[in-house]
């Protein structure tokens, strides 16, 4: 009996062709918006994401748990070999790093600024954790983790006014509270194209900020943790927690970086708002489809019902007329969506003259090609939604069809 009341459902969408086909292009539409602007949403913010763990602290970071309130180099985390060992070990992790990052003051003959310094190991670092590796624009990076040499942003060493060889005396306050200065040749010059990284980065090699500041061998401020999936970040950082004992503390991307996490909020609550709106008006014109379909058939439920179709039969037929819109109209979308999307995801769009140079967001460049790379959990999440959409809306319909009165509806003409 199912199989028959699929193919005279079948056979029912395709007796007025302009409506079905109307109500088809509704949902088509739909889905290519919500596939395009979920896509579009998940590379860009899981680029920034990313991004913004290769400018420092990672996917997930431990270190003191005061050093987010009050970052400073007495709040350093004195295992940091070990905490980056067992993390490590979580399938989940690529690599981890330790790291000091803090402040300082960078001066010349004639000029001094202030800076943001971040000391790691050269000889770990590759450009799948250090972004500064990629936006080296003259020079070379660090050689080793005891380098002398320093590299700057492209907008700091413009205003310190010196160029490649030249040297420069940086300040910072060690772990005692005291005043202590290195000297340092300037070995490279970073662009990433935020202003406020490109104005401010100072790195430095790890070792020798160790024996500045007074630092033991495995000593640091940070352990940057890096994963496949940013996604992760709130697992790894459970799993890490539970193994730190004393003052270290485990924080994922979005505890690192609230601003960067409330941008993305916002901008993910605008998308599922606007989305959640396509799918409204989806449904009422598939509502209005389906209603009207059964309100000019209602004879022909009297009469079916009559012969012996029962009330549960007549629902069920509408129902699977639901079923069969919701499926040609994935069908179309997929169909509709593949090629824009292929494009989309390997070409991209260039809109850089819209966004200007310089774009940042809490210190993130904006990307000047937008892309789309939808995650695989979100289109399966729109396909289901297209699908109860489609069905809810067909629940009245069929259910005034199941009630159809034999005696009240056969004598309409």
């Amino acid at each position: 009996m199912d199989k028959t009341l699929a193919v005279m459902a079948w056979r029912n969408l395709w007796r007025n062709r302009r409506r079905t086909i109307i109500t088809l292009f509704g949902i088509t539409f739909g889905v290519f918006l919500a596939v395009l602007f979920t896509g579009i949403g998940d590379y860009t913010y899981s680029n920034m994401i990313d991004h913004s763990a290769k400018l420092g602290a990672g996917h997930v970071v431990v270190q003191h748990r005061e050093y987010q309130d009050l970052p400073t180099l007495e709040k350093s985390v004195p295992s940091a070999g070990e905490h980056s060992a067992a993390a490590k070990e979580d399938p989940r992790v690529v690599t981890s790093l330790a790291r000091i990052s803090g402040a300082a003051l960078l001066a010349t003959a004639t000029d001094s600024q202030g800076a943001f310094f971040m000391a790691v190991d050269p000889e770990q670092e590759s450009e799948e954790t250090l972004a500064f590796l990629d936006a080296l624009s003259e020079g070379e990076m660090l050689a080793d983790a005891n380098d002398k040499g320093v590299v700057l942003g492209a907008k700091l060493a413009q205003a310190l006014g010196v160029t490649l060889g030249k040297k420069l005396v940086y300040t910072m306050t060690d772990r005692e509270g005291e005043v202590v200065s290195g000297l340092a040749r300037v070995r490279g010059i970073v662009k990433t194209g935020a202003p406020t990284v490109d104005g401010g980065l100072c790195i430095l090699s790890i070792g020798t900020v160790r024996e500045l500041l007074g630092y033991g061998p495995d000593e640091a401020t940070q352990v940057a943790v890096f994963l496949h999936d940013h996604r992760d970040a709130g697992d790894v950082a459970a799993m890490l927690t539970e193994d730190l004992d004393g003052d270290p503390v485990a924080l994922t991307w979005a505890q690192a970086s609230p601003d960067l996490a409330g941008f993305i909020t916002m901008k993910e609550a605008g998308a599922q708002f606007l989305e959640g709106l396509i799918m409204v008006l989806l449904a009422a014109g598939i509502f209005n489809t389906l209603f009207v379909s059964v309100m000019e058939r209602l004879r022909e439920f009297g009469i079916m019902s009559a012969v012996g179709f029962s009330a549960r039969s007549l629902f069920a037929l509408v129902m699977w007329e639901s079923l069969w819109l919701a499926l040609v109209g994935l069908v179309a979308a997929t169909v509709v969506t593949a090629f824009p999307y292929y494009h989309l995801n390997t070409v991209g769009i260039d809109y850089s003259k819209m966004v200007g140079e310089g774009a940042e967001v809490a210190g993130i460049a904006v990307e000047s090609i937008m892309r789309v790379d939808i995650h695989g959990q979100n289109l399966a999440i729109i396909g289901v939604a297209v699908l109860l959409a489609t069905l809810a809306s067909g629940l009245y319909p069929a259910w005034r069809a199941g009630r159809t009165n034999p005696a009240d509806v056969i004598r309409l003409q």
